[in-house]
């Protein structure tokens, strides 16, 4: 039986069992009240006894399947155990019925199980992508040297042979358009934070807070599109070529501003919520003792929540080292050194796009670069994040 027919097939008998198993329970006492857990519970006991088995069938079987364990013909043997196992368990479900059951401590176990399975979910994606990563990495080292990569200042992939990989060209793009967008949306997040929570009124902030969270809701090709149409073109007319700067639209400049732009709801909404964290008694005791609503905010409330700001400005940044489409629309492709702002480069996450897009040979070293800089930059960006956790939780203030 094919897995989709097995599995609709399950989910009919877990329903079927369910209303079975509920009438049963009411069926096994002269009186309700003498029954250990409702009826509700027996019949979800037999559902999920049915259930659950077949699922976890299924899932093995498809594992195994991608493992090459199985072959590609072997969907219906795992539908029929599958089914199978759905019908024992469906037959132990009504087995155990009875006044005395404890079918509510039962339904609660299988329920923690799969809590603590789909848990156990990201912690085995995590680990498989690091292990991806690092095997991968370690093939690309066999075949290149690591100190060519780690200090390397020119980036030229040639697929004939002597290539240049130096990975250093591209870290400096990464930090410069990640150092503009951070310039941009710390000032105009952080003060947009201070005056929604402390100046607007109720009915200001009720409108602006959501139309400043509207902008993490566009997608990023759309902002790559406002980036390579309006702000690139004008940043050239405007400044780059009366400076003799550059002639180029892509820049970045034009990334970092863009960027910028789009990391405004994560430090404004982050750091809003920070500051109403901090407790009303506070301000209501500097104001008491004459100061000023600025000076509070300034000595006493954005003292209080920096710790919380620092995180929030943080992960902006591991966002905007992220960050791809912008990149690739809005500051080009060249893998350059300098410090000219309207002058074109890149970042990591384009490169290991472009490394991994065509017909290419996989054990090439040109393509699994692309593994040895998406380990670096996991680990740039896992670096962060440790860096604004420790931050938070060792200045975090304690309130009553």
């Amino acid at each position: 039986m094919p897995l989709p027919w097995a599995l609709l097939v399950t989910l009919l008998l877990a329903a079927a069992g369910y209303v079975v198993g509920r009438s049963r329970a009411f069926a096994s006492a002269t009186d309700s009240r003498t029954l250990h857990s409702r009826p509700n519970y027996h019949g979800m006991n037999v559902a999920l006894l049915a259930l659950t088995p077949a699922l976890v069938v299924m899932v093995a079987g498809s594992l195994l399947r991608m493992a090459g364990v199985l072959s590609a013909d072997g969907g219906p043997v795992v539908g029929l155990v599958a089914l199978g196992a759905a019908i024992l368990g469906l037959g132990l479900g009504m087995t155990r019925i009875s006044a005395g059951y404890m079918a509510r401590n039962s339904v609660e176990r299988i329920i923690l199980g799969l809590l603590m399975f789909c848990s156990s979910i990201a912690i085995a994606t995590t680990v498989g992508i690091v292990l991806s990563l690092i095997f991968e990495t370690g093939n690309f080292f066999q075949r290149y040297s690591w100190t060519q990569f780690f200090f390397g200042l020119e980036w030229q992939p040639r697929f004939e042979g002597n290539s240049r990989l130096g990975m250093l060209p591209l870290l400096w793009g990464t930090l410069y358009i990640s150092f503009i967008a951070l310039l941009v949306a710390v000032p105009i997040g952080l003060f947009g934070a201070i005056y929604l929570s402390e100046y607007a009124t109720s009915r200001v902030r009720s409108i602006a807070k959501p139309l400043v969270e509207l902008l993490a809701g566009i997608p990023t090709i759309v902002y790559g599109l406002f980036a390579l149409v309006t702000v690139g073109p004008m940043l050239r007319d405007a400044i780059a070529q009366p400076l003799g700067l550059g002639s180029s639209a892509s820049s970045v400049m034009t990334a970092g501003l863009v960027m910028g732009i789009m990391l405004i709801p994560f430090v404004s909404s982050l750091s809003d919520d920070i500051i109403n964290a901090v407790p009303q008694s506070l301000r209501d005791g500097a104001l008491g003792l004459g100061s000023t609503p600025s000076e509070t905010i300034r000595k006493v409330v954005l003292p209080a929540a920096l710790p919380g700001i620092v995180g929030a400005v943080l992960l902006a940044a591991s966002r905007a080292i992220g960050e791809t489409m912008i990149v690739v629309l809005g500051a080009g492709a060249a893998a350059t050194l300098s410090l000219n702002p309207f002058e074109a480069m890149t970042t990591i996450t384009v490169k290991i796009v472009s490394q991994l897009t065509g017909d290419n040979d996989f054990s090439s070293p040109e393509t699994l670069v692309a593994f040895a800089l998406g380990l670096t930059l996991f680990v740039i960006t896992l670096a962060l994040n440790v860096v604004a956790l420790i931050i938070v939780r060792k200045y975090r203030e304690q309130y009553e």
